[in-house]
């Protein structure tokens, strides 16, 4: 029946005109962003539903670990229920982070920047620049206060519909100058002591992996060190060229940039292509110390080890080139160490409720990431937790272990997940070596694999679970 109607609508679509087609797509995008803004709408109903009286009961006292009340948007909007962002996070399928910011943008939007928030009702601002606004707002350093919040809100209403980062910059430095929110500091600003908003950084895209190896780098600077950068970056790349480089000026200032951190590859250039003694540059130290885990499948052919050509980069959890992983190797006295294979079919177990080494390296390697819904944190930097709770005297009373330190009893969960595992009516089951079901208070279920996430079939709508009271002392 869906394909029907898919063909349906496709069939029409194809019989539109120029001018028709045009009106859908318009129509189309209207009714996104309402359901967008209904969608802000409904999280912050949400969080309503999850004040910080939620969490506690009479006579409770707060035990490490336990939820606890958090602001989530700027001074002046309700406090929540930490660990409602989970369940909203997971049905939407997006992780507990951007639960947190839907949730977040539609408290500031609703409470700081109410003319805002009435606009995008009002269908005259899309929600995401909408968004946009909320999530500087929010992040403003210094904060801004509700007052001050009121005041861009103002200024923000008449132009919301096209206003740019930049001006919105120059607004929310206007609004912290005029509210006297920075500390005065005459030697920073001579004319008035007011200190601007600071908008120098450096981002390094390292989650956005490009298929050739690279990732997207920006910054803002100072104007001298801008220039000096920039002719730091012509004189590396002319000395590249030098020295032999066939690559384009674009690839040699960016490998250039690389030279500036390790301050080794040009010299490394240079020696290879002008002495062939190997004594010389041994005793340079190691330029490059980043660590990466890369894996490659091989296959032993004779004496001979055979690696394919693709393999998996822990980081970014992106694909890999064989060439790609010999030129980082083969450059700027890389080291590089060859850890043995581990057979993540052989199950590892271990007395006692302590996690060794060899078997949490197993469970990192075989779960990758956080095996909560949707989550993305590397294994490397999880909690390793029993899926059954491991019961500390259950050997010194002779009872069976329900909970052993098992690889088929042990999965990585990020500290936020495991907490929330702990303290909430959320569980979690192994159905087989890496494969996690889970349920949440509202019983949704999800299962999680290598592959990533699968909504399970949805509960019926009944009357609310109730929660979990904070254990007590």
């Amino acid at each position: 029946m869906i394909e029907e109607l898919e063909a349906g609508a496709e069939a029409g679509a194809d019989a539109l005109g120029p001018a028709a087609l045009l009106a859908s797509i318009k129509a189309s995008r209207s009714i996104e962003n309402t359901e967008a803004a209904r969608q802000l709408d409904l999280a912050a109903r949400w969080a309503d539903l999850h004040p910080p009286e939620s969490i506690h009961t009479a006579a409770s006292f707060a035990v490490a670990g336990c939820e606890h009340e958090e602001p989530i948007a700027g001074p002046g909007t309700p406090l929540v229920a930490e660990f409602c962002v989970t369940e909203l996070g997971a049905v939407l399928g997006i992780t507990s982070v951007s639960a947190k910011k839907l949730i977040g943008h539609a408290l500031e939007l609703r409470h700081r920047l109410p003319r805002l928030w009435s606009q995008v009702h009002a269908g005259r601002v899309p929600v995401w620049r909408a968004r946009a606004v909320a999530e500087v707002t929010i992040h403003s350093t210094p904060a801004l206060t509700r007052e001050a919040a009121a005041f861009v809100d103002a200024q923000v209403a008449a132009v919301a519909a096209k206003i740019g980062p930049a001006q919105l910059d120059r607004l929310v430095a206007e609004t912290i100058k005029r509210y006297d929110l920075a500390t005065a500091d005459p030697a920073a600003d001579p004319v008035d002591g007011y200190l601007h908003l600071d908008p120098r950084h450096v981002t390094i895209h390292d989650q956005d992996v490009h298929f050739a190896g690279t990732v997207r780098l920006e910054a803002e600077v100072d104007l001298a060190d801008g220039l000096d950068l920039h002719q730091a970056l012509a004189h590396r790349a002319a000395t590249l060229k030098a020295l032999g480089s066939q690559e384009s000026l674009d690839a040699r200032r960016a490998k250039a940039l690389g030279d500036l951190a390790r301050t080794q590859t040009a010299l490394d250039l240079f020696q290879h292509g002008h002495t062939n003694s190997s004594d010389e540059g041994q005793d340079l130290p190691v330029a490059r110390e980043v660590v990466l885990h890369a894996h490659v499948d091989a296959t032993l052919s004779g004496d001979t080890t055979i690696f394919g050509p693709t393999g998996r980069l822990e980081e970014g959890q992106r694909l890999l080139l064989l060439e790609q992983l010999r030129s980082w190797c083969g450059d700027s006295h890389t080291k590089v160490t060859v850890k043995p294979v581990i057979d993540l079919n052989q199950p590892k177990a271990a007395p006692g409720y302590a996690i060794p080494d060899r078997i949490r390296e197993h469970v990192a390697l075989r779960d990758r990431v956080c095996v909560f819904p949707w989550c993305a944190r590397p294994a490397r930097g999880c909690d390793i937790d029993h899926v059954t709770e491991h019961d500390h005297d259950a050997d010194a009373e002779g009872r069976p272990q329900p909970g052993p330190t098992h690889t088929d009893n042990l999965a990585a969960l990020c500290r936020f997940h495991h907490r929330l595992k702990t303290h909430t009516a959320w569980r979690y089951r192994m159905t087989a070596p890496g494969i996690f079901e889970w349920a949440s208070p509202h019983g949704h279920r999800y299962r999680r694999d290598r592959d990533g996430t699968t909504a399970l079939d949805p509960p019926e709508a009944g009357p609310d679970p109730p929660r979990i009271p904070s254990p007590r002392r």
